[in-house]
């Protein structure tokens, strides 16, 4: 597996910049575009180069303040015919697919974890789902909530923000995840206020849904689940895997328990409330922890830069500017 990197420097830092390239392992192709860049002014590189190996060339071009002066584009091929992309790849270690490339990681789980109104309108309409597939006992449009539900990228914003101490990230994740399932919560629980006097369904309604009790009675496999449904989620973030995330959607049981709290408080089933409130706590939780556990694995095994590979860059780049 091999992506492409575009990178905009000034002329000042170019011929650092070109060396970094073409000396790091695993390089297929690396191209020079004098003057392409017109603003702001500089020159345009292209590296194609095993995954494997972009997270040690981004360190590099991060000691050169590359992205302080130009820019950084990374884009993946989908068809590729080349000897040398096929020898880079066999020249990098490990595989493509566990590779972590950190600021993708960051800026996947970021682009999700914003207060915004689609995001906000999501949540409310799968919790109204999950109140009809509640007071209807269908576990149909209880797993429709599940799907539709966006709570897991805020979540792994979570576990990002405390694995990489970017703590702007994380706030931005607290405030979507503390404003949007309030007010999904509130708008389900005035829903179902204004259903019971229509007579859409009766108030004994969370009486005969058996087909639904999984949702009130948390117990260790809530945890369990929640657990292997965050480490799926981080693992399938980390290797761009999107298919894997809709069976971590429909395996937790956030938005249903947020959906039951709202009806069950509506219909004086404080007990019923209190346990659908402690399985949403349970799934919350053990999300964020089990990503974050993924991550933390990972940074543990991912090699740094040493030492003196990081003086002898700022060295170059000082000696270059000099």
């Amino acid at each position: 597996m091999v992506v492409q990197l575009r990178i905009c420097v000034p002329g000042d830092l170019s011929a650092v910049a070109l060396e970094t390239c073409r000396d790091q392992r695993s390089t297929a192709e690396v191209v020079l575009v004098p003057g392409a860049a017109v603003v702001p002014e500089g020159d345009v590189i292209e590296v194609l180069i095993a995954r494997e190996s972009v997270e040690e060339l981004l360190e590099k071009l991060e000691i050169l303040k590359v992205r302080d002066v130009g820019s950084i584009a990374m884009t993946a091929p989908e068809f590729v015919l080349s000897k040398n992309a096929d020898r880079a790849e066999r020249a990098a270690p490990g595989d493509g697919a566990d590779a972590v490339i950190w600021d993708d990681v960051t800026l996947q789980t970021g682009e999700d974890s914003r207060l915004t109104w689609n995001f906000l309108a999501f949540l409310v309409l799968a919790t109204q789902l999950a109140g009809i597939g509640i007071v209807t006992d269908s576990p149909i449009a209880i797993v429709g909530a599940m799907a539709v539900g966006p709570e897991f990228g805020p979540l792994a914003a979570l576990a990002v923000s405390l694995a990489t101490k970017q703590w702007r990230l994380g706030r931005r994740a607290a405030v979507a995840l503390g404003v949007g399932f309030p007010v999904a919560m509130l708008l389900a629980a005035l829903t179902a206020w204004l259903s019971v006097p229509l007579g859409l369904f009766p108030r004994d309604a969370l009486d005969k849904g058996s087909a639904v009790e999984f949702i009130y009675h948390p117990g260790p496999y809530s945890l369990i689940v929640a657990v292997l449904a965050g480490i799926a989620g981080m693992l399938s973030i980390i290797g761009r895997r999107s298919a894997a995330l809709i069976g971590v959607f429909i395996s937790v049981t956030t938005v249903p328990a947020a959906g039951y709290v709202a009806v069950a408080m509506v219909l004086g089933e404080y007990q019923k409330a209190a346990g659908s409130a402690l399985q949403l706590l349970l799934n919350l939780v053990g999300i964020v922890v089990s990503a974050l556990a993924v991550l933390l694995f990972y940074r543990m095994i991912t090699r740094r830069l040493p030492d003196g590979v990081a003086r002898s860059l700022r060295h170059q780049r000082s000696g270059n500017r000099g």
